[in-house]
């Protein structure tokens, strides 16, 4: 489901979100009083540098395994390596693990960061430091709760607050589950808007998109109410907008007709309705993603972005609760079952299906494919065929708009544990995430008491830069 996640927040004089449902008793599903969406930050950019209109994040939760993909390490010892070889790719000079062999083919066009550093293996606070760019207070600490001190705001809540809506769309969308421990009961800090306050929150869409009944919550009428209805009731609306203008009201509450039309232009909307449609797209090209969890809900980011989305983090934790580590990047056991078997072939699939096909539709120059996740994984082999958790070094990849291709930055050691040169930690990522949409790292948003803050307090990594 589309929600948003207001833990009972309250409005600035008091009122609650379920107060405002109660008003007029104006049920109508999902659309009612207007839920609270999200509107434009009064910041601007402090300069406008990058090509890319758009982001697509493919967050691996539970880590990518660098030594098998992004940074194989074919002389090290086998106990440290694994059990897979490097392979050559369309770079000269640069290899990949033997399970990426797409990925391998698409080089010429990514940006391979070798020596990404959080210091942090705890999922919770270094996916906190990967999702926001500051690091967790205290470092280490798993199943750490959402709040203060850690409260920075999420890219996805920056990019919300730098970038107006359109299309009756948000700027930023989150699917097709949230970052949390133990099942989805634990949230990780850094997933929404922090001090921002709740109306930058992205919009979290919760469900499968390879689910053949899958269509965007709130984007059709309930059974009992026809188009008639509906009109009927948007009067109504009105007219108690009318009667709200009567009323001494706070910022928040002159924002509402604002929440109240995005809320119907979900439901009235069809260019933002046809977004979640992927019965639109071709048998052909949804086999191309892959019929799974993981590639349709790919291809749902590709078609928001074309809608005007910009930024869509598609997370993937696990595909199989029947399988080791629940089919997920998380292997603590049975690492190299796991990497062969499902998670680097479908992601392997899935990435190249995606940089292809922004290629073909002129997209990828617009469009910057982050490939990333909250850590890396030991140097060696755990007693249960397993690798842990490592923060200390590992790899993501760039790739689209702003991004030079056939680029490695940064050399790891000899068992890709430690790095050797060129550190790139989780604010230098994120500021040059924000420099490929345009927005110098000193661009200021302020939070709910006016305090001013930049969007990011990292360096640019100039070198994977076009």
């Amino acid at each position: 489901m589309l929600r948003m996640l207001d833990r009972g927040v309250r409005l600035c004089d008091g009122v609650t979100r379920r107060d405002w449902l109660q008003i007029g008793g104006l049920g109508l599903g999902g659309l009612t009083l207007p839920r609270l969406l999200q509107s434009r930050a009064q910041a601007a950019p402090t300069a406008r540098r990058g090509t890319a209109k758009s982001v697509i994040v493919l967050f691996n939760s539970g880590g990518i395994p660098h030594h098998e993909s992004l940074d194989p390490k074919p002389e090290a010892p086998v106990a440290s390596r694994g059990d897979f070889g490097a392979i050559t790719t369309r770079t000269p000079g640069l290899f990949l693990g033997e399970l990426i062999p797409r990925t391998a083919q698409l080089t010429d066009r990514m940006a391979v960061i070798r020596t990404m550093v959080t210091g942090d293996n705890a999922h919770s606070s270094s996916g906190y430091q990967m999702l926001t760019g500051f690091p967790h207070i205290p470092l280490n600490r798993e199943n750490a709760p959402p709040g203060k001190p850690n409260d920075y705001p999420s890219l996805n809540a920056l990019v919300q607050a730098l970038r107006p809506p359109q299309h009756g769309l948000p700027a930023s969308i989150v699917l097709p589950r949230l970052m949390a421990n133990n099942g989805g009961q634990d949230p990780w800090p850094g997933t929404d808007a922090g001090l921002l306050g709740r109306r930058y929150d992205p919009w979290f869409l919760v469900r499968d998109p390879d689910d053949p009944k899958f269509q965007a919550p709130g984007s059709t009428l309930p059974a009992d109410v026809s188009t008639v209805r509906l009109d009927r009731r948007l009067s109504l609306l009105a007219q108690v907008g009318e009667r709200l203008d009567d009323l001494e009201r706070n910022a928040m509450l002159r924002s509402y007709d604002h929440y109240q039309q995005q809320a119907i232009n979900l439901i009235a909307g069809g260019r933002a309705r046809a977004a979640f449609d992927l019965g639109q797209e071709p048998d052909a090209v949804r086999d191309r993603y892959g019929r799974t969890k993981q590639g349709q809900s790919v291809l749902l980011a590709r078609r928001l972005v074309e809608a005007g989305v910009s930024l869509v983090q598609v997370n993937w934790s696990s595909i199989d609760k029947d399988k080791p580590n629940s089919g997920g990047w998380d292997t603590h056991v049975q690492h190299s079952e796991s990497i062969k078997g499902w998670l680097l072939p479908v992601m392997d699939h899935v990435y190249s299906a995606l940089i292809e096909d922004l290629a073909e539709r002129g997209l990828l120059d617009e469009t910057l494919v982050c490939w990333v996740a909250e850590f890396g994984h030991t140097p060696k082999f755990n007693a249960r065929a397993g690798r842990d958790h490592w923060g200390r070094v590992f790899s993501i990849a760039l790739a689209g708009g702003g991004i030079r291709g056939g680029v490695v930055h940064g050399t790891s050691d000899r068992l890709a544990a430690e790095p050797l040169s060129d550190v790139v930690q989780p604010a230098d990522y994120l500021a040059t995430v924000f420099h490929c949409l345009g927005f110098a790292p000193d661009t200021i948003v302020h939070d709910l008491e006016g305090r001013p803050h930049p969007i990011s307090r990292g360096r640019v990594v100039e070198s994977i830069l076009a």
